[in-house]
Order: structure tokens, then sequence, then C-alpha cells
């Protein structure tokens, strides 16, 4: 069962935002795209609230599977401590000791894990085989990471932003870097939320074009934009929040040398942010590579957010728990 208990200092959450996360109950999350607008919103809230200590929230007979067929180490521990701060529990179903590595279909492993468990985080390689989960399980399964999205790091990464600014709307957010898995999830919640997201990347680096129309589609609808460009200076000229990730992602090690080469002049530095509106701040999902794609002094320098956004990890998923199991 799930109880939202307000703590004396805490004041009740508005009726529309109760019902946006009464409506994601039992859901599934496999992309940013797949909240809307209000439910977007409404988990921000949701996660500031569960920060400050306003709400308690018990999930306790829940359990959460962790299934991860990549190495981790935020998205890991924090999925664990958010389950744990809400009396739930969780197993990781590492797929070194577990069928899930010695090639039992999907389909059997998801509707088996569906009588044991309540939710499953997923990250692994491709979209489809997160979407396959979804499809066979009859538990909420959530988008933990693939190579295509990581809707999780921008609900954190937008709370970020709306704890250095309050209000996210008509804001600026610009990505230098690979167009990855991070940069998709930045322009579809982005978008979401009226946020103008701007991609600088070299040329042959660039987003993928069905996300990115579905994100200039959901920004109209906002009154955002949502734009590519390919020079780095152009990508944070004015921007209130500036943001990159390793240019060579899980998977794509062997392509490390080649693409230094291919990003050399996109490094996030002092230069760069001299170029940003001056209360800038500055982001970095981690791990980072120091004095590649981000100066070891903005990374460790006053603007950054960097570990805030860390640990905004852990909030922003306490709320997606506390929505997709128990409902508000």
């Amino acid at each position: 069962m799930f109880v939202v208990a307000p703590m004396p200092s805490a004041s009740a959450q508005s009726a529309s935002a109760a019902a946006c996360l009464g409506e994601l109950r039992g859901r599934d999350l496999l992309s940013s795209a797949d909240l809307s607008a209000d439910q977007t919103h409404a988990l921000l809230g949701l996660a500031s609230a569960l920060k400050q200590g306003q709400l308690r929230v018990d999930l306790s007979g829940k359990v959460l599977g962790l299934i991860f067929l990549k190495a981790s180490t935020r998205t890991r521990v924090s999925f664990s401590v958010a389950m744990g701060r809400l009396g739930g529990q969780v197993i990781d179903l590492d797929p070194s000791v577990t069928q899930v590595g010695r090639g039992e279909p999907v389909a059997d492993t998801a509707r088996v894990l569906s009588r044991f468990v309540d939710a499953l985080a997923i990250r692994t390689f491709e979209q489809r085989e997160v979407d396959e989960y979804a499809h066979w399980a009859s538990i909420p399964v959530i988008n933990a990471l693939t190579d295509l999205e990581h809707p999780c790091q921008a609900l954190a990464d937008y709370l970020t932003l709306q704890e250095a600014f309050g209000e996210l709307e008509g804001l600026t957010l610009s990505y230098v870097g690979d167009g990855n898995n991070v940069a998709h999830s930045l322009m579809l919640c982005g978008a979401l939320l009226g946020v103008n997201v701007r991609v600088g990347c070299p040329p042959d680096f660039a987003p993928d074009d069905g996300i990115l129309q579905r994100a200039r589609s959901l920004a109209a609808a906002q009154g955002a934009r949502v734009e590519v460009v390919h020079d780095p200076v152009a990508a944070v000229r004015g921007a209130q929040a500036l943001y990159t990730d390793v240019w060579a992602s899980m998977g794509k090690e062997e392509e490390k040398e080649a693409r230094e080469q291919a990003f050399a002049g996109w490094c996030l530095n002092e230069d760069l942010l001299a170029e940003a509106d001056p209360r800038a701040i500055v982001l970095h999902c981690l791990p980072a590579y120091r004095g590649l794609e981000i100066s070891a002094g903005l990374i460790e320098g006053g603007a950054s957010r960097v570990f805030d956004q860390a640990e905004n990890r852990l909030h922003a998923q306490q709320a997606l728990l506390a929505a997709l199991l128990g409902g508000v």
C-alpha cells in the first residue's frame, strides 16, 4: 500500500498535480516522451517535496528488481537507496549469476519476474530490449539507460535546473558534445517543460533525427525550441545551463581515440562559459574525463552543479518509484 503523509511543515499537493501523478500508477517509463508535460512537472514537484522532507512515502512490501547489462554507479546506487528510503526492497538480478545472462528469452524472464517483484529497472544496450520487457511484463518497467535514451537522468537534470532558477519555462539548456542517449532525453524532457534545448556537436555526431523531430513537435506545443548547431560558441551563447557528457559512451570505447580527434575544440571550458548567461550553471552526468569533454576548472568551479545533479538522481527516482508503484 502507498501512503503519503504530510510532515508538519508541508503544504498539500495541488489536486491537479496529484491527479497527474495518479495517472502514472502501473505505467512504464521507457522514454522521456512517455510522460506528458503536466506529469513531468508533477514528478519534479514530488521529487522536490521528497528532497525537502515535506512528504513521507511508504512502499514497504514493494520490491524493485534491477537488471543491469552495463556498468553503473549512480543509477544502481540511487535506485537502491531511493527504494530503501521509501521503505521498499531491491534485488539486484546480476546477469552473471542469473539466467538473464545465459540467454533465457526476455518474454519468459519478464513474465516470471512479474510474479516476484513489483517493478523492473533495466539498463541495457538496445532500446528494443526494454520495449520487449515492457511488452511482456505486467509490472512497471523503467529505462535505466539504453543506447537511445536515459530518461531518469533527464528528470534529475531538470530538477537541478529548477532548483537553480525556479521556473523552467523559457530557460535555455545548451548541450555540447555527442548527440547520444543523454542528449536525446534532454531534448524530449526539456521540450515538455518549455525549456529551449540547443545541441552543439560536430556534424557527424548529431542526435537521432527521429528523436529530434519528436522533440521539436513537443517543444512547439510548449512555445519552446529545440536546435542543433555545429559550432560550440553558437551552442552556448546566452544559455542558462551548459551540459556535456563523455564523447565515447558505453559500448563505443573502441572509438575513443577517433572521437577525441573529431571533438577537438569541443571541450566545455572557461572560454565557452564566458559566452553563456552570467548566471549559467555547468552540468555533467558523470563519469567525466577532465581535460577532454570538460575542463577541470569548470567541473570544480563555482558554476558547477555537477554533484547536486548527481544527488538529484536519488530524489527524482524516489518520485518516479512513488508514482509508478503507488499513485497519489
